[in-house]
């Protein structure tokens, strides 16, 4: 008999029922296991049919972010633009960081043609919403095979609203960044501009074009005061439109540290609009590229040599009474003294002849040395790219020396002449020009390399600002605040060949003369006579009214306070003795007829009439 036979009927009962419940459970857990594992495949399954079924065919229907930064890249590389523009590019500020350049965010569209079934209804829509486009050109941008084509990029949100409107499942939006130029065209050449897909092509934009493509939130700060910009730029837009120029170029900057306050080429360009960089020759920076024959204001290194180099004194005389006969070359001056003039005079009224006989006493080999030294015989060196190289007379002869004493036979640029310019008026001591602020550069830093003696630069200062007082300046003249400086007026060489109808009328300024801070240049290419110069396009009638104009808003501006009257004549008093006021015709006649000077092919057809 079996174990089981002798147990009771409720204790059968009882261990059963134990089991049953125990069955239970392990059927819930088989259930719930079951349940996970099916939901696992089902999330699988959706999944699957998703990637290979729905996102499939969605894609062969629309272009991707990846797709679009391919094709982006692909085509900036065909353009030969370099990696499309897809972060924000560094600010560019003045010195006081107000806003030069900046990126702002803006909408691209795009077109996927496969998606459009009516391109000759969707191209005249975009033509209406954005009428700078051409109707043909945008339908056939419609029709090419590929999956993307640019339509135009960085539009406004107008634009953006109404091709919205459109409703065209064709058509699609990038977000990009725009450069911005707050200040327009306001020094447009220095602060340059980038292309579409952000990268600089020209002034600083192209200099410092890695450095403000990074993701530096740092700002690159300017030497440029906009304050300072306003009045330069109006100033020469002034002059231009006054005489009737084709152009011109100016200035202003310490001439202690080189820092370029403000810098103007004209005619400028909108940054914006890339059609106005190619009008008339605006991307031209006759400032820095351009090179010119720049007249009289070379007398200023002609002078300086002789008083450094030669031994030269104020009492020292040069006979101006006959043209310098070189061969067949002859120098004369266009408004003749004829009478012997001491040092001062000589600078006062501009001699050709005083000034080619300073050079012959300081001697070829000597003035082509000093030329080097002041920086005036190779490329300017700064932070712009657009430098122009100086047409210098190689080899250079005796009568090369003579005729540079003048500015003639030699080519350099504006910026290039004022800042060998202020290498003398600061005291002596080589400066060059700067466009970028150093936070810790100080008034006393400099290249250490001089070029002419304190002794000799106070000379210079004293008949800088004699010119003013007494000689050729005297429109630049502004009571309290001691300018001096030197006219210049140069034939241009068109067709290789001076022009006599054809001018660079320039000044170069500087203040205050007894302690130089600051110099000013402004130069209007071909100038016309007015009535009220009394037909003269001369630097003195042309530029150096404007640079009056301009030292008076810089005090204002700046808040300069002007020195007393009883000091005014002080700097030149010293000078007064080797002046004979009864043999000068007198300023204003000086400043009338100043300027006009004999060129070489002036002188062999001279040379000819007297054989």
């Amino acid at each position: 008999m079996s174990y089981r036979h002798f147990m009771s009927p409720s204790h059968i009962l009882r261990i059963e029922g134990a089991k049953r419940s125990s069955l239970d459970v392990a059927r819930g857990r088989v259930a719930f296991v079951s349940l996970m594992i099916f939901l696992a495949y089902l999330v699988v399954a959706v999944r699957v049919m998703d990637v290979s079924l729905i996102q499939g065919e969605f894609a062969d229907y629309h272009i991707t972010d990846q797709m679009l930064e391919d094709v982006q890249l692909k085509q900036a590389e065909d353009d030969g633009n370099g990696v499309v523009l897809n972060v924000p590019r560094a600010d560019i500020v003045d010195r006081n960081g107000v806003l030069l350049a900046t990126s702002l965010e803006t909408a691209s569209l795009y077109a996927d043609p496969y998606l459009i079934q009516n391109p000759a209804d969707v191209a005249a829509a975009l033509v209406e919403a954005m009428p700078d486009l051409v109707y043909g050109d945008v339908l056939q941008r419609l029709q090419r095979s590929g999956r993307f084509v640019w339509i135009k990029r960085n539009i406004t949100p107008d634009e953006q609203y109404k091709i919205l409107r459109i409703g065209s499942p064709g058509l699609a939006f990038k977000t990009e960044y725009r450069r911005f130029y707050p200040q327009g065209d306001m020094a447009a050449h220095v602060v340059g501009y980038t292309n579409v897909d952000g990268k600089g092509l020209v002034g600083l934009e192209r200099s410092f074009d890695n450095m403000l493509g990074s993701k530096s939130d740092a700002p690159l700060k300017t030497t440029i005061d906009v304050r300072l910009q306003h009045v330069l730029t109006r100033e020469l837009n002034k002059a231009i439109s006054d005489f009737r120029g084709v152009g011109g170029a100016g200035v202003i900057m310490d001439v202690n540290t080189g820092e370029v306050l403000a810098a103007s080429s004209m005619p400028d360009f909108d940054p914006h609009d890339p059609t106005s960089v190619s009008d008339k020759g605006a991307a031209f920076n006759r400032l820095s590229l351009g090179v010119y024959e720049l007249g009289s204001t070379f007398k200023i290194f002609s002078t300086a040599a002789a008083l450094e180099f030669a031994g030269a004194a104020l009492d020292d005389r040069f006979d101006a009474r006959k043209p310098i006969q070189v061969d067949r070359f002859k120098i004369s001056d266009y408004h003749a003294e004829d009478r012997i003039l001491s040092l001062p005079e000589v600078f006062m009224v501009s001699s050709n002849i005083g000034s080619a006989l300073m050079g012959k006493m300081v001697g070829t080999e000597t003035m082509e040395r000093f030329f080097a030294d002041l920086g005036l015989l190779s490329a300017l060196d700064t932070e712009l790219k657009e430098v122009g190289h100086p047409l210098v007379p190689n080899p250079w002869r005796d009568i090369n020396t003579l005729t540079a004493s003048y500015g003639h036979g030699i080519a350099v640029s504006p910026l290039q002449m004022v800042s060998a310019a202020s290498s003398i008026v600061n005291g002596g001591v080589r400066v060059q020009p700067t466009f970028i602020y150093n936070e810790n550069k100080r008034h006393d830093d400099a290249m250490n390399i001089r070029v002419v003696s304190p002794q000799t630069a106070h000379r210079m200062r004293q008949l800088l600002r004699l010119v003013v007082t007494d000689g050729t300046g005297a429109n630049a003249d502004v009571p309290g605040y001691r300018v001096g400086g030197k006219t210049g007026t140069a034939e241009k060489i068109v067709g290789g060949q001076y022009n006599h109808k054809k001018l660079i009328s320039s000044f170069v300024g500087f203040f205050p003369m007894n302690e130089p801070r600051y110099a000013i240049f402004v130069m209007v290419d071909e100038p016309k006579g007015t009535r009220e110069s009394f037909g003269y396009a001369t630097g003195g009638w042309v530029a150096a009214p404007a640079v009056n104009r301009i030292v008076t808003s810089m005090a204002a501006v700046m808040a300069i306070t002007p020195q007393p009257h009883m000091q005014e004549d002080s700097l030149v008093a010293s000078l007064q003795s080797y002046i004979n006021k009864d043999g000068l015709h007198g300023a204003v006649s000086a400043i009338l007829n100043h300027g006009v000077v004999h060129s070489y092919e002036d002188m062999e057809q001279e040379a000819e009439g007297a054989r």
